[in-house]
């Protein structure tokens, strides 16, 4: 069985109704109209290819099922309008004169070729077609990239307007090679490549030094509605790779996000205050957090709130990166209703990362967040939840790091439920469970049920700090460390080849440990 979960005018998504995580043990096959169109082990695929008005009949072993792509007015190739694609040329005005030219359900279109471009804004109501071979690559110059402003106050002097983003704040930062502002109805879709090309620019070198503006992204959407992005490959980012904020309906389809493992604050993919984001058959491998999901810092939740809300993740790999799905610590906007599930964590630093701060605000809840049927493998630390993170300027001031209780007003952050089912988690080093909560905020519930889990050999293992905080020691080989939390629920957990036998709790108000097993 599989269910239609997108159908585009070109290309059509599905996904397996299946057990397995990610993938099928075995290959199999995809017929469209009768005719074999792909094998894979994909429990997410796309077929491409497609014309548009027109029906199809796709079948995947006894299953078939029909669907009629999507109307299209016009397709407008980008050589027309003058793009060489030559990888020299400078291509922005070109396929910018396409874009501008596009009528309603009209698609841009990118034959092979390397497209040289600056900063391409999109718009309402159309479709971004990059073609097999196809790659739009980033100019090497940032003087050629627009500035979009952090805030204009509004003619009338009531209001105030928001362009650029840093980090949560709202701040100049230059356009990104893909911009979307205000866009409802748009798709970008593949198998083509957007490629950022910051490696052989300068958006890397001192990457916290402001330089006229912020570092952009290789996509930013704002407050866009109904977006989905399909079949592509997005690289070489200057920063946050994909980067949707304050977007409603969005979806992510068998994207393959990359960027150098070493390289400064290349997330894959961040909804910043954002509502109702499917991401599907994803892969993302980067140089910090695969999925960062934000709310942005307190000024952006006070004047602008907006939470993050209904986010749906599934059937993603993630590998590398500091963590594979974090939450914060831009959060300050609140973060609920997010589930993980039939992913597979792959060499990551963190598998379930949790951070947040004191300053981050009483908006900033972080609550009805689930991973499940999870498949981590070479994963350090598991599951980290921190209260303490040491980020901004003041990360390591004594209001932030102090251990001690302060008092609980405006600018105090919570933490709701955090739960993780049926997950196997092998070639752990550091530890399984680090949970810190704040002491006059302490962690609401931490419940992890159905979890296998094993370590590294000692002699195999390298000891290192699971959250980042002041004054706090490195781990290898821990099982579970929780603090300042009010209620700890373990339900048939199994640990191997820990070096301890026993959880630490310090500050735990109600533990519940059910059939938990140290086969050491």
């Amino acid at each position: 069985m599989f269910n239609i979960v997108e159908v585009f005018n070109r290309s059509v998504t599905v996904e397996l109704v299946s057990e397995s995580i990610f993938k099928q043990d075995e290959e199999f096959e995809v017929f469209i109209n009768g005719q074999k169109s792909l094998c894979t082990d994909r429990n997410v695929l796309t077929v491409a290819g497609l014309l548009p008005d027109t029906k199809y009949v796709i079948r995947i072993g006894d299953c078939e099922k029909e669907f009629v792509t999507e109307h299209e007015s016009v397709l407008l190739d980008v050589r027309k309008f003058g793009a060489k694609g030559d990888g020299i040329t400078s291509d922005t005005a070109a396929i910018q004169a396409a874009i501008a030219c596009c009528p309603k359900a009209g698609t841009v279109y990118l034959p092979a070729g390397d497209y040289l471009s600056a900063a391409l804004f999109l718009k309402s109501d159309m479709t971004l077609f990059i073609d097999e071979g196809a790659r739009i690559l980033g100019d090497t110059d940032r003087n050629h990239y627009p500035v979009l402003p952090g805030m204009t106050m509004t003619t009338d002097e009531k209001g105030e307007y928001n362009l650029g983003t840093w980090e949560g704040n709202p701040l100049d930062m230059f356009a990104s090679l893909i911009t979307a502002i205000d866009a409802e109805n748009l798709n970008i879709i593949g198998p083509g490549t957007i490629d950022g090309n910051a490696q052989n620019s300068d958006w890397w070198v001192k990457p916290k030094v402001k330089r006229c503006a912020w570092r952009p992204n290789d996509i930013f959407l704002s407050r866009c509605r109904n977006v989905r992005l399909q079949n592509i490959k997005v690289m070489n980012s200057p920063c946050w790779t994909v980067h949707p904020y304050y977007c409603e309906d969005i979806s992510f389809l068998n994207l393959y996000i990359n960027n150098p493992s070493d390289s400064p604050n290349t997330d894959g993919l961040d909804p910043e205050s954002c509502r109702n984001v499917l991401v599907l058959g994803t892969v993302i491998s980067v140089g910090d957090d695969c999925m960062a999901i934000k709310s942005g810092k307190y000024y952006m939740s006070l004047k602008h709130h907006k939470v993050t809300e209904d986010v749906y993740i599934r059937n993603c790999r993630f590998e590398r990166g500091h963590g594979s799905v974090t939450v914060g610590s831009e959060a300050a906007g609140g973060v609920r209703n997010v589930r993980v599930s039939k992913c597979v964590f792959d060499g990551t630093d963190r598998g379930l990362r949790i951070k947040t701060r004191r300053g981050r605000g009483e908006r900033s809840v972080l609550d009805d967040i689930l991973f499940e049927n999870i498949i981590m493998d070479g994963v350090h630390m598991p599951f980290t939840v921190n209260m303490f993170y040491f980020c901004d300027p003041d990360g390591h001031s004594d209001y932030v790091q102090n251990q001690n209780p302060a008092p609980v007003d405006e600018m105090t952050p919570s933490i709701g439920t955090i739960a993780g089912r049926n997950i196997e988690c092998t070639g752990v080093s550091a530890c399984m469970l680090c949970g810190v909560g704040l002491p006059e905020s302490p962690i609401g519930r931490l419940s992890f049920e159905n979890i296998r889990l094993s370590f590294l050999p000692e002699g195999e293992r390298v000891p290192e700090t699971p959250v980042m905080m002041d004054n706090f020691d490195k781990m290898s080989g821990r099982s579970i460390y929780a603090k300042n939390v009010r209620e700890l629920v373990l339900k048939n957990v199994e640990i191997k080849g820990s070096a301890d036998d026993a959880p630490e709790l310090i500050n735990v108000e109600k533990s519940e440990l059910t059939d938990v097993k140290y086969m050491n």
